[in-house]
Order: structure tokens, then C-alpha cells, then sequence
């Protein structure tokens, strides 16, 4: 009987890419793929689920910040105004805002990062509406143009994109969390980060643009840890468990951190800026630090979409077009 081969110093690697390659599942190709038909349904049934979920999420999100609007409103126009984070009804945002935050989490667990996180349009165009029906913001030809285009985009983005499904396991999440190209991606955006965040201490520099890129890299380890621990739920309902691996819990603890401190940079953009402004450009931000993400930590990548993501954000650009400060 032969004796077994010892076990050398690259079985864990090997084994991890092993893995890797087993968690792509590629569509069949066939008549009707790319386009929204029954054959599109049958082999998208999983992505259209979580597809779903995020415009859900979405919609209440939109509310959730007109409500933070609101109240921030309601604040300024008192003699002797609170602290936002004193009013009750900011609160009842936050807690909106938190449900609409579990569709996108859930969604996540369903579908990629690239094709999850331009759905977020319809917290723009659902805000801009209710923005302009409740706070009396205006709404411009430009506007409807750019709601038209966005949508637009998000219905080539739904219909083309490819048919990938990754089951993220926490093995998976561990290899592409040490890999050079995360690293390298960590190292530039701290530094990024600490630059502005010392112009917006230091030297009170609250311009919008400052305040969103500080949540849009805040975002990017949002979406990452999201991923994972929706992934890695996801994959423990299905096949092994896997929340007793340590970087569940490291995943988890990013994705709080990182969204309490987005909430604190957006609620300062739209304490000084119109919501007709800063959900457009937020979610612009927002879309390309999260599909940057995507593609460096899960190496999604939607090559035969990038005209539709230019299409795409050209029209929420459009949205965003009024600048004019919140006094």
C-alpha cells in the first residue's frame, strides 16, 4: 500500500484557489440571453431576486432621506435649534433607512456588486420626487432628462449583464482579503481618506464634493463587507456553515463602522445642500467607488456594460446639476 504524499506548504493556496475557481457559476448561453425573456428569466431567477430586493431597499431608503431632510429643516428654523441626532424625527429616517439597508444587504447575497450597486437610482429618482412634491424643490426639464437616462441605463445593465453567480464562502473571503491588489487599494485609500478628512477637521472645508468622496470611499467597505457577510449567510443557509470563521466577524464589524460613519458625512451634505443635489451626486460617488470595489476585491467585471454605466451615470449627473447651498 503506497504511503500517502505529506502534505506541502501550498495545500491551504491550492486549496483556496481550488475553491475560487468552483465559486463562478456561468450561465449556458443560448437564444434570448441579454434580453428580459423567458429563457433570461429561467437562468437569471437568483439575480432578478436580488435585483428586486435593492429597488425595494432603495425606494424606503428615498424616503428615509427626505424625512432627514425634513426634520433638518424643521431644525433650522427654530431660534434656539438641537442637534439633529436629538429629533425624533430624524430617528424615524435612520430607522427607514436601516430596512431599506437590509434590502440591499439582502440583495447583495443574490447578486453581483457591479449590477446591485447602480440600482441605487431609484433612491435618487424616487428622492428627487418626493423632494419636490413634500419640500418643494424644483424640478427641471434637465431633471426628467437625467431620471429618463437613468433608468435607461438600469434596464441594459438588469438585461446584458452577465449571467456570473459567485458563492462567497468565508475561505473565499479570507483569500481575496490578503490579496496585493486589496492591499494596495487599502494603503491609497486611507491615505485619500486622512488627506480630506484634514481639510473637512483642520481646516473646515465642507464642500459637498469633500463631504461625499469621504462617504463615497466609506462606501466602498461597505459594499465589500456587505458582500461577504450577506455571501457568507447566504452560502451557510445553503451549504456549510460558515459564520464560526473569524472573518465573518471581521467583515461584519467593517460594515457596521463604515455605515455609521456614512451616515454622519451624508447627514452633513444634506444639512447644507439640497437633496436634489446630493442623492444624485452621492449615489454617482457612491456607484463608482462600489463597482472599483467590486471589480478589485471579487474581480467582478461587466466590460460589455460600460457604455450602459456611462449612459447611466451621464443621466444622474443631469439630476444633479443644482448646486445651490441649503442656508
Amino acid at each position: 500500500m503506497a504511503a500517502l504524499a505529506p502534505a506541502g506548504p501550498w495545500d491551504a493556496a491550492s486549496a483556496a484557489l481550488d475553491e475560487l475557481s468552483l465559486n463562478f457559476t456561468y450561465g449556458a448561453p443560448g437564444p434570448g440571453n441579454g434580453s428580459l425573456s423567458g429563457a433570461w428569466y429561467g437562468r437569471n431567477q437568483i439575480h432578478l431576486f436580488g435585483v428586486l430586493l435593492a429597488i425595494l431597499g432603495n425606494l424606503v431608503i428615498s424616503i428615509s432621506l427626505n424625512i432627514q431632510k425634513y426634520s433638518h429643516l424643521q431644525l433650522a428654523q427654530q431660534e434656539h435649534p438641537r442637534p439633529y441626532f436629538k429629533s425624533v424625527l430624524w430617528w424615524g429616517g435612520v430607522l427607514l433607512m436601516a430596512v431599506g439597508e437590509m434590502g440591499n444587504f439582502a440583495a447583495y447575497g443574490f447578486a453581483p456588486i457591479t449590477l446591485i450597486a447602480p440600482l441605487g437610482c431609484v433612491s435618487v429618482t424616487g428622492s428627487a420626487i418626493i423632494s419636490v412634491t413634500f419640500l418643494k424643490d424644483n424640478l427641471r426639464a434637465s431633471d426628467l432628462l437625467g431620471m429618463t437616462l437613468a433608468f435607461a441605463g438600469t434596464y441594459l445593465l438588469v438585461s446584458f449583464a452577465p449571467n456570473i453567480t459567485q458563492a462567497i464562502s468565508a475561505r473565499t473571503v479570507q483569500y481575496y482579503f490578503v490579496g496585493w491588489q486589496f492591499l494596495i487599494y487599502m494603503i491609497l485609500e486611507i491615505l485619500i481618506f486622512c488627506i480630506l478628512l484634514y481639510f473637512y477637521k483642520r481646516k473646515g472645508v465642507k464642500h459637498m464634493v469633500i463631504l461625499l468622496t469621504l462617504v463615497a470611499l466609506l462606501a466602498s467597505l461597505t459594499v465589500i463587507s456587505v458582500k461577504a457577510v450577506s455571501g457568507m449567510i447566504t452560502f451557510s443557509m445553503t451549504d456549510k456553515m460558515q459564520l464560526t470563521y473569524p472573518i465573518f466577524y471581521i467583515m461584519f464589524v467593517i460594515m457596521i463602522a463604515s455605515c455609521v460613519f456614512q451616515v454622519k458625512f451624508l447627514n452633513q451634505a444634506t444639512k447644507l445642500y439640497n437633496m436634489t443635489t446630493v442623492v444624485p451626486v452621492n449615489h454617482i460617488f457612491f456607484t463608482i467607488s462600489a463597482i472599483i470595489a467590486g471589480i478589485i476585491f471579487y474581480q467582478e467585471f461587466l466590460g460589455a456594460a460600460f457604455l450602459t454605466v456611462f449612459i447611466y451615470l451621464f443621466g444622474e449627473t443631469n439630476v444633479g446639476q443644482n448646486t445651490t447651498r441649503f442656508q
